[in-house]
Parts: structure tokens; C-alpha cells; sequence
């Protein structure tokens, strides 16, 4: 592993001093390691942090390194030092599958300042998202996407696939969809989506979240044939002026960490199984511009 350099050490202040606003402990034994395996990748990373406000995700603070050169499999990098343990799961050979049949233009982890090492993310080329019949294809996939091809392609979004995100501690895959289709997300056709795959109807405070999102993603396991959660990706410069209700230690974090207070924020919105509506919000410790072509925005899109 790379000796810790000057970089390292300050995301690691800072994710140390953004835990302490949520009331979480910083584990370094959870942390310094995934720093130091991709120490390379630091200078040249988009860097978030994030937040969730369900109960399951409590206790927690992620960080987010994007834009990771795609020269490098991060997740094989993670198994061979020693980040996470081998699996005869097919979650442990979907980013690898997808990498031989999809072009990459970069590579995404997540980690938890308590849990470590969780995610990676297979990011396409902006100029080239992808068919989800070519997804479907993939043996490693869950076979839910493709006995729900219909749902996307009922939407106009079976061509408009911009990342996949897999998730090794809860093996699950993200199908993230950008460029969406006018009417795709007017509440009629959000109310629909929860319908079709079996979740609660949504709040109007949910509908009009929705309405105002730049895209979406999708869950799928490898245990069950249903979409799993439909979750609405919102970037605003005021998570607060939303009509999403934060609890108090949230709203400090929001109100109160030091970094990207200039730049985006991404709200996420979902509803769990049991109807439960809930949130995840992510800050920029580093923003760059460039990752606006990968959210499918216009260059005006980071005001609101």
C-alpha cells in the first residue's frame, strides 16, 4: 500500500470532523485502510459524503469516492487488500462481468466511516448509456431486470442506463437511469411506478420530490423477481427548503459541515417495502464540474 500522503490525512480530518456533527464515531481502523488502497485515486476523485435518514442506515456516515480511473477494478483492489472477503456470490463477479461487455469511464466506492468498505460503481460513458437488454445479458445480474424489462421500457428508459452500482454488503445492484423522458416523472406516472412493483402509494410530499428529480434508480437482489425500490435523485443548493422532514441532528449536519457549502447537493428519496418514506443526503467535500455529464444535466442544472 502507498505511504499516507498530505491528501489522505485531510479527507481523513474531514470525514472525522463530519461524523462528530451526526454524533457517530469515526472507526480508523474502517477507514484508513480504504484511504490507503485507493491513495492514488484521491487527487484526482469526486468526494461526497452522505447521510441517510431511516433507522436502518443510523448510526452511519458513507463517503463516496467517484470518477476513479477505470484502468483499475476497485473492486478487486478492495479483495486484495484484504477490504472485503472473497464470495461464490454472483454480486462478487458483476463488476467485472459488466467491464468486459459495457465500456467504463470510470469507477465509484463507498465506505463507511463504522462498516468500511460496502459499494463500487461501473460508470459509463455520458455519450453512451447503455440497453438494459445488454445488462440482462450478463450472467452475474440479477435475473430481476431482466424479468422486469418492460417496466423500463414502458417508461422510455430501456436505452438510458448511466451507471450500475453494486452493493456487496447488502448484495444488491443499482440500475441508475438519467436523460428521462418528459412525463416520466409527473405523479400520475411516479404513483404508477410504486403501483406496478408492488410498494405503498407515495406521499404527495414524495410525488413532489419526484417531480423535480434530474433521474432515478432501481434495486434489484438476486433473492426476489421484483424491482425492490425506486429511489428519486434531486440536486438542489437548500436540501432544507425540500418538503422532506429532517430530524434535528440531520439538520445540523446540513446547516453546520464545512465542506461543499458553495457547491450541489443530491437528495435522495425512497420508500421501503413497509412504506416507510425516507431520504439520503449527499455533500460535496469536492465537487468537479465534469461529473454534471455523468447526472445527465444541463450545465445550468447544479442551481436547483
Amino acid at each position: 500500500m502507498p505511504e499516507t500522503t498530505t491528501e489522505s490525512a485531510e479527507l481523513y480530518s474531514a470525514i472525522e470532523e463530519s461524523a462528530r456533527l451526526l454524533g457517530v464515531s469515526c472507526s480508523a481502523d474502517s477507514v484508513r485502510p480504504v484511504l490507503s488502497t485507493y491513495e492514488d485515486a484521491l487527487p484526482h476523485a469526486v468526494i461526497c459524503f452522505r447521510v441517510a435518514t431511516d433507522e436502518r442506515h443510523a448510526g452511519e456516515l458513507n463517503c463516496h469516492l467517484m470518477m476513479l480511473p477505470k484502468d483499475v477494478d476497485p473492486y478487486a483492489l478492495a479483495l486484495s487488500d484484504g477490504l472485503i472477503q472473497p464470495t461464490g456470490h454472483p454480486v462478487g463477479a458483476l463488476l467485472a462481468d459488466i467491464a468486459q461487455r459495457c465500456p467504463i469511464d470510470s469507477y465509484g466506492i463507498d465506505f463507511g466511516v463504522v462498516s468500511g468498505f460496502q459499494k463500487a460503481w461501473a460508470i459509463f460513458p455520458a455519450d453512451r448509456m447503455q440497453q438494459l437488454s445488454t445488462l440482462a445479458d450478463i450472467p452475474s445480474m440479477p435475473k430481476s431486470l431482466a424479468g422486469n424489462l418492460g417496466f423500463f421500457t414502458d417508461r422510455g428508459v430501456e436505452g438510458n442506463a448511466c451507471l450500475v452500482g453494486v452493493d456487496y454488503a447488502r448484495r444488491t445492484a443499482n440500475v441508475y437511469f438519467g436523460e428521462l423522458p418528459d412525463g416520466c416523472l409527473e405523479p400520475d406516472a411516479v404513483r404508477s411506478m410504486h403501483r406496478e412493483i408492488g410498494l405503498p402509494e407515495p406521499s404527495e410530499r414524495m410525488v413532489t420530490v419526484a417531480r423535480q428529480a434530474f433521474g432515478f434508480y432501481t434495486t434489484l437482489s438476486w433473492d426476489s423477481p421484483r424491482i425492490e425500490r425506486i429511489s428519486f435523485s434531486v440536486m438542489t443548493p437548500d436540501p432544507l427548503a425540500l418538503p422532506i422532514e429532517f430530524d434535528p441532528t440531520i439538520e445540523h449536519f446540513v446547516t453546520s459541515v464545512p465542506y461543499g457549502t458553495d457547491g450541489p447537493k443530491i437528495v435522495y428519496a425512497a420508500m421501503t417495502a413497509t412504506g416507510e418514506e425516507y431520504c439520503k443526503l449527499q455533500t460535496y467535500y469536492r465537487w468537479r464540474p465534469r461529473i454534471l455529464s455523468f447526472m445527465q444535466l444541463a450545465d445550468g442544472g447544479a442551481g436547483g
